[in-house]
């Protein structure tokens, strides 16, 4: 869809994406084809090596050059991904957590998930209520911030500092299906990933440092695969584990936006045209 609307617009798409930033992270990112970044100009694709760091502070000041030289070319800049962390620092601006502690971030990642969740759930529970608790970073970070602040998590998420640019798009979509033919296309698409070889690319990235970056490990796919590749459990395990994680990441996407945004719902149907869908969004965001 943002290709096409792109391409209607004479747009650029500027990818909102924690994992396709990294070089070689191609097939479990779903990454856009060398084809489609020729057929429309992609940003913020392969702008880092596994080794080297990245959060959403880089990415708004990535996103923000990419959007200058964008309209200077006197083209429309499309943000398109599911990393919500990002959208919400581009759009509402950085918060004011203190950066990592190197000592105390080994300590926590060394320590269990559930003693974490008790702590967090003690000390923040408005954090406790509303974080993902599947996800040990998300977690690890929140313990973090509290232990060198002094405060809870939720009171410094909620100090996001304005930025001096407005970011403000005229218009988010949010994209959506039915849930079974949600779940149908989920399971099509980590198929087609384990055929196109995610297996043996995890394997080849683990010789370049994979499991060394804490956020690279924890993308859907690249996880359950290398700990496969540690005998945890059988390939066709790995694959539908996948799915699941998927689905239920899926789902979190649509709450999160429900929760952080007020985004024009699209519901795509297999029985509608694409060319109708990308028209609607083209009548919506220019008028």
């Amino acid at each position: 869809m943002a290709l096409a609307l792109a391409e209607k617009i004479g747009g650029e798409i500027i990818s909102v994406d924690s994992m396709q930033v990294y070089r070689g992270l191609d097939i479990g990112t779903a990454k856009p084809s060398i084809a489609e970044r020729v057929r429309v100009p992609h940003h913020l694709i392969d702008v880092v090596e596994l080794h080297e760091p990245f959060d959403a502070a880089k990415f708004v000041e990535l996103a923000n050059l990419a959007v200058g030289e964008i309209q200077a070319r006197q083209r429309v800049p499309i943000f398109c991904g599911g990393t919500g962390l990002y959208f919400k620092a581009l759009l509402k601006g950085l918060g004011t957590a203190p950066p990592s502690d190197e000592k105390l971030r080994a300590e926590l990642e060394a320590a269990p998930l559930a003693e974490l969740l008790r702590e967090l759930e003690q000390r923040d529970p408005v954090t406790f209520a509303k974080i993902d608790r599947q996800n040990p970073r998300r977690v690890v970070r929140a313990v973090e911030v509290i232990r060198l602040t002094g405060r809870p998590f939720s009171e410094q998420r909620a100090e996001w500092k304005p930025e001096t640019r407005n970011q403000k798009p005229e218009t988010i979509f949010a994209l959506t299906r039915k849930p079974e033919e949600l779940h149908r296309r989920i399971g099509v698409r980590v198929d087609e990933m384990f055929r196109q070889g995610l297996v043996e690319e995890t394997r080849r990235l683990l010789d370049h440092g994979l499991e060394q970056n804490r956020t690279a490990m924890q993308a859907i796919g690249y996880r359950q695969v290398v700990e496969h590749l540690r005998g945890e459990r059988s390939l066709p395990e790995t694959i539908e584990l996948v799915k699941i994680k998927t689905r239920q990441y899926a789902k979190r996407q649509m709450t999160w936006l429900r929760q952080q945004f007020n985004p024009t719902w699209i519901e795509l149907d297999s029985s509608v045209a694409a060319a109708k869908v990308v028209a609607q969004l083209e009548a919506q965001s220019v008028s």
